[in-house]
């Protein structure tokens, strides 16, 4: 059961018992009056006995209060019906000066009794009430004279009503003591757990200065808190921003500070301040010196982790000499093998001369992305800019694919402009932009399908375009492409390449300032367009519209997609 269980419980149970008590107090008042209604001597008419009757009826209605839930509405009937059935007995036998005037003070303890104390203002206004309205009927000539009784009714109903309110008046008091004893249990409950916290709580006043500190004080810290400044936790580098705390509390409501304690300069607390009724501060301390610790571990092991990577990077690109020339060694003299310059070869040496320099060449590939990432990623890949024709570099890269894709039975189609695309950018990475997706585009896509290059310039920006209707790529899949070495597909495609291919597209677009988008639906295909501000503004002519292609595929419900913009 939670803290606040226990409260709700605590004070349903003190209120049944405030009511129980009022349901009891009631009865005897209903019990007693009903009993002098029937037992005193008639007079000439029954006006006495039906007054004495009339002023019982509230003490019936108490019984009201034994019901499982009474709610206010219940105790304002019967809370009300006190004036009205006391007046209108007081009245009926003579007003203030006939023998039941003492019940007028009975309002005020019948309401003491149903609340517990805490609404007898309330009861002594329909006290005040039923006397003021008494007082103005005998003014106006309705109350007729007091009825005979001699003294002995009079001094019955000050006893009895003496009585009932020395009775209500104990009620409250023990509903009030209950109350007390409950508040008093749960502020010691509270205390203890403030006590006990792993944290030090304080409580400060308007003007930053602690009045009250709950549990220990964290390590290396004056013990000394009460009657202390705030700031005065902090070393005095730190009292600035623990002053800066205090007004951005008082302005906004809360706010979060972190320094060293004066006497030990290593160690750091982590303080959470919040502002409280009038004016006042709570600051929850913790010491976070083992989080700074584990942070600065954590930053010191990316610092390393990354100058790996670095080192590893540089040196990949400081090998490309001699990663390349035993290779290009071995692809000549297989390529010298293969066209038999220096006579025939059996037929099984010449096919495996083919394999070699294939094997080579697919190598030498493969190295080029290596090195290329590793040079990017060591910052030290430097783009050629130079102005040129964007169709050329389109154009060849599309004749280097164009027997991958006669082979694998696709069609593969390209779309340029009649007139030239000027642009200032690096000739060899544009090309390699165009093959990388065109490569990645047949690979995906299964025999009789298709795939489309478009170049265009858009909105001054040279927009390369290549889309297949191929595979698609999955949701989870297009989250992980283009980082270093992470491919899609089955094991099939993932055999087929180091997944480099889009990583170095994206780090190409990137080093030019331009964006990678992947457009993609799981079974119909992908569409990859990467835009570039490298058209020559100067080259092109003013006025001249822009050719209207479109995407094979454009974005439409169902669609994964997927933007890479340069890191900033």
């Amino acid at each position: 059961m939670t803290r606040r269980d226990r409260m709700e419980s605590t004070e349903a149970e003190i209120e049944r018992r405030t009511l129980r008590g009022a349901a009891d107090w009631h009865a005897a008042w209903a019990f007693g009056l009903f009993f002098c209604a029937l037992a005193w001597p008639a007079a000439d008419d029954l006006t006495l006995n039906i007054a004495l009757g009339v002023a019982s009826v509230p003490g019936f209605l108490g019984q009201l209060a034994r019901l499982p839930r009474v709610g206010p509405l219940l105790r304002g009937v019967i809370a009300f019906s006190w004036p009205i059935a006391v007046g209108a007995a007081i009245a009926m036998t003579g007003g203030l000066a006939g023998p039941l005037a003492a019940l007028a003070l009975m309002p005020a303890a019948a309401a003491a009794t149903l609340s517990g104390g805490r609404y007898i203002a309330i009861g002594a206004a329909l006290t005040a009430a039923t006397i003021a309205a008494i007082a103005l009927a005998a003014n106006a000539g309705l109350i007729r004279a007091p009825t005979p009784t001699g003294p002995w009714l009079p001094l019955v109903m000050v006893i009895f009503g003496a009585v009932g309110l020395a009775a209500a008046l104990q009620l409250a008091q023990a509903a009030r003591r209950d109350e007390l004893a409950r508040e008093t249990r749960e502020t010691a409950r509270l205390k203890t757990l403030l006590e006990s916290g792993p944290f030090l709580l304080l409580r400060l006043d308007g003007e930053g200065v602690i009045r009250e500190a709950f549990c220990g004080a964290p390590e290396d810290t004056d013990l000394k808190l009460v009657g202390r400044a705030f700031e005065n936790l902090a070393g005095e580098s730190d009292r600035g921003a623990a002053r800066a705390a205090l007004d951005l509390v008082r302005r906004t409501g809360q706010a979060s500070v972190g320094f060293a304690p004066p006497l030990a300069p290593d160690r750091f607390l982590a303080v959470e301040l919040r502002a409280l009724q009038q004016g006042e501060m709570a600051a929850l301390v913790r010491d976070a010196s083992r989080e700074r610790a584990f942070e600065a571990w954590l930053e010191q092991g990316k610092v390393e982790a990354e100058g790996m990577a670095m080192a590893k990077s540089r040196f990949l690109a400081n090998m490309s000499h001699e990663l390349r020339t035993p290779l290009n060694a071995i692809i000549g003299f297989s390529d010298i093998m293969r066209s038999r310059l220096f006579g025939p070869l059996e037929g099984r040496y010449a096919e495996y001369a083919a394999l070699i320099h294939e094997s080579g060449g697919h190598l030498l590939d493969l190295i080029n992305d290596v090195l290329d990432m590793s040079k990017i990623e060591a910052e030290r890949y430097a783009l050629t800019l130079e102005a040129f024709d964007a169709r050329e570099a389109v154009a060849a890269a599309l004749r280097l694919t164009r027997v991958q894709a006669d082979t694998a039975r696709i069609a593969l189609r390209g779309a340029l402009p009649p007139e030239p695309l000027e642009v200032n950018a690096d000739r060899r990475a544009l090309k390699q932009i165009v093959l990388n997706l065109v490569s990645n585009a047949l690979k995906f896509t299964p025999s009789g399908g298709q795939v489309n290059v478009i170049a265009r310039a858009h909105e001054d920006m040279l927009e390369i375009i290549v889309a297949d209707t191929g595979v698609g790529i999955a949701p989870t899949d297009l989250e992980r492409l283009g980082r270093p070495f992470e491919q899609a597909g089955g094991a099939d495609q993932r055999a087929m390449g180091t997944g480099l291919g889009l990583s170095l597209v994206r780090a190409f677009a990137e080093l030019h300032g331009g964006t990678m988008t992947i457009k993609s639906r799981l079974g119909e295909g992908t569409a990859v367009s990467v835009k570039l501000p490298v058209i020559d503004r100067a080259a092109r002519p003013q006025g001249e519209a822009e050719p209207l292609s479109p995407p094979p595929l454009a974005a439409a419900a169902g669609d994964n997609v997927i933007v890479f913009r340069p890191q900033r």
